[in-house]
């Protein structure tokens, strides 16, 4: 039987996700971030979803996605629309979850091959 595998090439994957931490690929990190499904994966300087700004969300617009998946944190939580004024302009969606299930959603839309780009939020304390 021939196998394949299940990760294509070029392609970022969340290997792992903790309340606190995730990896991308190999690399842990254990700050909020943004995942292109190519690319580098960026440091997204928030630490409480509190803290969400409209520049906060407009820094997703350099990875030109289709889809925003927005992880926000340990429960689902909704941002007030105007923090998503640039996304929407640009006719990109943006779907909201917490973070763990965000994590499995861009997987499966990566997979599939889809633009898809992941904001996840990592709260400290």
């Amino acid at each position: 039987m021939k196998f394949q595998p299940d990760r294509l090439e070029g392609v970022n994957a969340i290997s792992r996700h903790e309340p606190q931490r995730l990896w991308v690929n190999t690399t842990e990190w254990g700050q909020s971030v943004l995942v292109p499904v190519r690319g580098e994966v960026q440091p997204w300087p928030v630490e409480r979803f509190e803290a969400l700004t409209e520049e906060h969300f407009a820094q997703l617009l350099q990875l030109r996605p289709e889809l925003v998946i927005f992880g926000s944190g340990p429960r689902l939580r909704f941002v007030k629309p105007a923090l998503l004024r640039s996304l929407i302009t640009a006719g990109i969606g943006v779907e909201t979850m917490d973070t763990a299930a965000a994590c499995r959603t861009y997987n499966v839309l990566a997979s599939e091959g889809r633009i898809v780009a992941a904001a996840l939020l990592l709260e400290r304390g």
